[in-house]
């Protein structure tokens, strides 16, 4: 998974060279960098149910190898609609989020699918990479080099998934495209869905956006604002897993309250002390550090709730969480295309959060059994 999202964020630590290449707004550029997000979440849900029913291995291997032919595509487009174009296939990428949580809660006991899918969740170390590594390899080798460098590595992936990684278990039961979306008639899956929303969506939005966001307050180059928001996407990712561990020991409720508080009150740090380079490093890193918790403790309730139905619900929830990420970039460059700053930007994230925690106090309990295994028992 860390290498499916090391493509999956691939455009985003070289926007700034697109803008200046093709002449950009902060709107185009920002449509650029959340395309590849729109596809990645979207065919989470079917990506999610096939692995159900298919098994991961047979799943992520051909994902992987659909992937080499986007990455090709984009060294060779020479138009913003081309560009465009590609970069929306690049997204295939991001829905492996739903077949490798799905193939890993398979293999692991429910007393410990928390930690476990934390672990699995560190994947998103991906997006740090393409921070670190693809604005070298443009500067020193071209724009196209950046991506054709990924493919060798994605095709020896898919041979290391085909031949040395098991099966997954059949189901018991196949069921129907529309059969498995069945799931979407309980409150469970809207609840989970909504929470991934923000929290995932935080984490994505600000990986794909805080390179141009800190070039464009801060004039730093390329290079050192992907270097800043790999940081972001390293930390986000690390302690991913003791989001996971929490939700196993305290109970992921009680997890998702300490969250969504945090997210507020990091966005507000950043909507009023944007000028600061200083605060906006620490309200950011404060803000990776909760949506990486908060996106462990989620997927704690996943398998818990939906023991039956992990790929479906995995692939719903992820992509109510790459969607979080699609839309946000474009609406902080409509903002900052409108207005002249991102403020009203982090003011609605803040706004959002405290939705959340209104509905994970008020309708979220944790000791339920999920509605939908009531039903299936």
């Amino acid at each position: 998974m860390a290498l499916t999202f090391t493509v999956w964020a691939s455009l985003s630590p070289l926007a700034n060279h697109f803008e200046t290449l093709y002449g950009l707004s902060a709107t185009q550029t920002s449509v650029l960098v959340a395309i590849p997000v729109l596809l990645g979440s979207i065919m989470r849900v079917p990506v999610g149910i096939l692995t159900d029913r298919h098994g991961g291995r047979k799943v992520f291997t051909i994902l992987l190898l659909l992937i080499v032919i986007p990455l090709i595509g984009v060294g060779f487009a020479n138009t913003y609609t081309s560009l465009l174009f590609w970069a929306f296939f690049l997204g295939i990428a991001g829905s492996s989020f739903a077949a490798s949580i799905t193939f890993v809660s398979k293999w692991t006991p429910k007393e410990k699918q928390g930690t476990a899918l934390g672990l699995n969740g560190m994947g998103n170390i991906g997006t740090a990479l393409a921070g670190f590594l693809l604005p070298t390899i443009a500067i020193y080798f071209g724009l196209q080099w950046a991506f054709w460098s990924l493919v060798i590595p994605v095709i020896a992936m898919a041979a290391m998934v085909w031949f040395w990684t098991p099966e997954t278990p059949k189901p018991d039961e196949k069921k129907t495209m529309l059969g498995a979306l069945s799931v979407l008639r309980f409150k469970d899956s809207w609840t989970l869905s909504l929470f991934y929303f923000v929290t995932f969506g935080a984490f994505v939005a600000f990986s794909i956006y805080l390179p141009i966001l800190l070039v464009d307050l801060y004039n730093l180059s390329s290079v050192d604002a992907g270097m800043r928001a790999a940081g972001f996407v390293v930390i986000a990712t690390l302690i991913r897993p003791l989001g996971g561990y929490l939700g196993d020991k305290v109970g992921a409720e009680k997890v998702l309250t300490f969250v969504f508080t945090g997210i507020v009150i990091g966005s507000l740090a950043i909507s009023f002390g944007m000028e600061s380079l200083i605060v906006m490093t620490f309200a950011c890193l404060f803000i990776a550090a909760v949506c990486g918790i908060g996106n462990g403790a989620v997927f704690k309730l996943v398998p818990q709730l939906f023991p039956k139905a992990t790929g479906t619900v995995t692939g719903i929830v992820g992509a109510a969480g790459g969607l979080g990420g699609f839309f946000p970039p474009i609406f902080l460059g409509s903002i900052k295309d409108m207005t002249g700053d991102y403020v009203l930007g982090f003011l609605a994230l803040a706004f959002l959060s405290l939705v959340c925690l209104f509905i994970n106090k008020k309708q979220f309990d944790q000791s339920k059994v999920s509605s939908f295994e009531t039903v299936k028992s």
